[in-house]
This record gives C-alpha cells, structure tokens and sequence, in this order.
C-alpha cells in the first residue's frame, strides 16, 4: 500500500513539473494579452483602428530571453534541470534568469505529487491538482500586476461546481451556497467601505475568487478561509518586509494572493483537518 502512495506520488510530481513549467508561461503572458485586449476595446470603442500587432498568445511566440531574443531551444526548457544546467543564466547572453521559475516548477510538483498520494492517479487527483494550479498562477498574476483574470476566477469557479456535482469534493448544495455568498460576503464589504470612505479597497477579482474557493471548500469553510488568507497576508508581509519589498507605502498591496495561498494552505492541511485547526470558524459545525 505504502509502495503505491509513494509511486502515484512520484507520477504526479514529475507531471507537475512539466505543467509548472506551462503555468510561468501563463503567469507571464496571459497578463500581457488582457492588456492587448484591453487596448483594442479602448481603440475600438473610440472608433480608431487597432494597432497591428503579432500573434501573441500562450503558445506563439516560442519562447526567447527578454535581454538578448536568443529562442529557448527544448533542451533549455527541461523543469529545473535546464536551470540548474544553465547555472541561472541565459545561454545567449548569460543575463541571470529569475529564480521564481524553477521555484515555480518544483511547488507546482509538490501539490500534485499531494493529490496523486491523497487521492490515487484518478480524475479526482487531477481536478484538485488544477485547483492547485490555477490559484498558483492567481496568487503570482496578483502579486505581480494586481490582475485577478476572469479566465482563471471562473475556471476555478465552474470547475468547484462540477467537482462537486460528480461528488469529488463537497454537497452541491454547499458549493453553490459557497460560491453565493462567497461573493456577497466581500461585495457587502466593498461597498460599505465605499460608502464610509469614498474609496474602493479590493477589487472585483477577490469577490470571485471567494466565490470559487467557496465553491470547492464549501459555505460552511468561508470563514475559515478569511481567518487563514490573514494569516497567509502577515507571513507575506514579514517576508515582504525583510527584503525590502515593502519599503513603498503608497503602493496598495493586493488581497487575492492571501486568498489564494489560503486555499493552498487547506489543501495542504487537507479540508477536513480546517475545522480542527480552527474551531471557532465553524460555529455552525462543518460538513
């Protein structure tokens, strides 16, 4: 029994290598083509021409270094051996190549190297490997442009409800009450903020990405994962803190990586080891 835990384990790590490795191609570019869009819709709704431009998407164009255009060949794409190989460093120009990537590559297969011990290599395993995967991508995307995409929030969101309608997660009935006030809960509170201060303090993306974490955690988790996505804020902050990152006050700190490394965190705690953790977060009890 042992012996096959550790085996699917094993398959669904080296398989999360190699999706980690697309998700820092998602985290890079799919930012970058809402911003083509965007500006296309400005340009069209101001009755101008687009501006021409390449084919910019998640799969063209091939890859190159951003210093020096030198074209990644296979070989230098390999999750973290290329990286290790290459000493960090580009072949063409030998310009230092973000850590992030193989760090990237390597939590990508520690969370689905989780799922295959948890679940098996079986279609359940995979569908919570994506829910790993897309708040990966959520967490970074946020970090980095304070983006929440539509196209990974309803995702997320429509996949929690799947999940559970073929009974791979929680009660439907739970998930849609989940995704419902999931939203609500922070809707409410923007625009109470609103009216008291003038000023919106989170962004829409973060309605929806509770609505999708309510989705697969279910109604009974929200206040679970408010608690804990505080947690996760004050870890990120002190670290944040220590390197310096935060040495600018007037730049707003966004809210959905917390959100999103606290549904990272109760799936690493598993969602039936939550209401242990924290009692005082399921007055009504969990499922």
């Amino acid at each position: 029994m042992g012996a096959d835990w550790a085996m699917d384990a094993a398959v669904a790590g080296v398989l999360g290598l190699l999706f980690g490795s697309f998700l820092n191609v998602v985290i890079h570019r799919l930012p970058k083509m809402l911003e083509r869009q965007w500006a296309a819709e400005c340009a069209e709704f101001a009755g101008q021409e687009p501006k021409p431009e390449d084919p910019f998407n998640l799969v063209v164009p091939a890859s190159r270094c951003p210093h020096c255009g030198h074209r990644i060949r296979w070989y230098e794409n390999i999750p973290v051996v290329s990286w290790l190989a290459l000493r960090g460093k580009c072949s063409g120009c030998h310009t230092s190549i973000s850590m992030r990537y193989p760090v990237v590559e390597l939590v990508t297969a520690a969370f689905f190297a989780l799922c295959g011990a948890r679940f098996g290599l079986t279609l359940q395993a995979a569908a919570w490997a994506a829910f790993a995967a897309l708040l990966i991508c959520l967490f970074l995307i946020d970090m980095d442009t304070q983006i929440l995409p539509d196209d990974l929030n309803y995702t997320l969101l429509w996949l929690g409800l799947l999940v559970s309608a073929v009974g791979w997660s929680i009660p439907l009935k739970s998930a849609v009450w989940g995704a419902a006030l999931g939203y609500l809960v922070f809707w409410s509170i923007f625009q109470l903020f609103k009216l008291a201060t003038g000023k919106e303090g989170m962004g829409y993306g973060d309605f929806k990405l509770l609505a999708a974490l309510g989705a697969w955690l279910g109604v009974e988790y929200l206040l679970a994962i408010i608690l804990l996505s505080s947690v996760v804020g004050a870890v990120i902050g002190i670290i944040l803190l220590l390197v310096g990152k935060l040495a600018n006050k007037d730049i707003p700190m966004p809210f959905g990586p917390y959100l999103a490394g606290a549904g990272l965190l109760t799936l690493v705690l598993s969602p039936a080891a939550v209401p242990a953790l924290l009692p005082f977060a399921f007055p009504f009890g969990a499922r």
